[in-house]
């Protein structure tokens, strides 16, 4: 079992190129996660711990290990069939229960996760210290476990907390270092992330980037892969306008 997951780890890794981005529709529970696994074009499939949130009648920060692991686990039995890599939104990691987390993630075949250097709990960022350990913290438990090839996108928080580019850059090139593949950062869904912005953060991670779509307005994934972006995924876009749609639809069908 350990060998067919890390083979489908080493595989999911390899997707990860410069200016050949891999693109994620991220999906949140076992009906989006087939509809979109269904899809040639979907090479993988990825949770956004928001939408996860919202489909278990929770908020992003209130979102426990448990029920964010048990999505997990429907999401990766229902995706199973169609052999696509899996990858959880893991948030920063739970705290001391990180260790237990993964283990519970890897053993339900999941073979990456989103990682972020928020500190939830005491509602500031991890140093970089802490957050490097963190990141080898996870690659050490998937690979005792037998998935070296554990692949750890890796959430930088600071520019939505006020941060400079510079301390970004910095850390960014530190979580690399520390064996992410590689490194989302998000800017807030007012601030964003500008074009000049991304440009020098693909110069830095040598295009080990990960960056969110925005629908409106903003770089096209075309745009994107020009400049040399490796990862592109949208949050929780699909159960939002998923839910309109459901809610005109009821709401047509109430008014008749």
């Amino acid at each position: 079992m350990a060998n067919v997951t890390n083979t489908l780890a080493k595989s999911f890794k390899a997707l990860h190129t410069p200016h050949y981005p891999l693109i994620f529709t991220n999906i949140y529970d076992a009906v989006s996660a087939r509809a979109v696994a269904s899809l040639p074009g979907a090479k993988a499939i990825a949770t956004a711990s928001y939408a996860v949130a919202e489909a278990a009648g929770l908020k992003d920060d209130t979102l426990t290990r448990a029920v964010n692991v048990a999505a997990a686990k429907n999401i990766a039995s229902a995706i199973k069939e169609f052999g696509k890599p899996l990858s959880v939104d893991f948030q920063d990691g739970y705290g001391d229960q990180l260790e237990e987390g993964i283990t519970e993630l890897v053993e339900a075949g999941v073979v990456g996760v989103n990682l972020e250097d928020y500190n939830g709990s005491a509602k500031i960022l991890y140093s970089i210290s802490e957050a490097t350990d963190r990141i080898k913290r996870v690659l050490s438990t998937a690979s005792k476990l037998g998935v070296p090839d554990f692949v750890v996108n890796a959430r930088c928080d600071t520019l939505v907390q006020g941060g400079a580019l510079e301390e970004v850059i910095e850390r960014g090139r530190a979580y690399l270092a520390a064996g992410a593949t590689t490194v989302f950062v998000w800017g807030g869904s007012s601030r964003g992330v500008s074009r000049n912005e991304v440009v020098d953060l693909v110069k830095a991670f040598d295009g080990r980037l990960n960056v969110l779509l925005n629908l409106s307005g903003g770089l096209t994934v075309k745009e994107l892969a020009a400049i040399g972006v490796a990862r592109v995924s949208i949050g929780p876009t699909l159960q939002i306008g998923a839910m309109a749609k459901l809610q005109k639809d009821a709401e047509g069908i109430l008014s008749s």
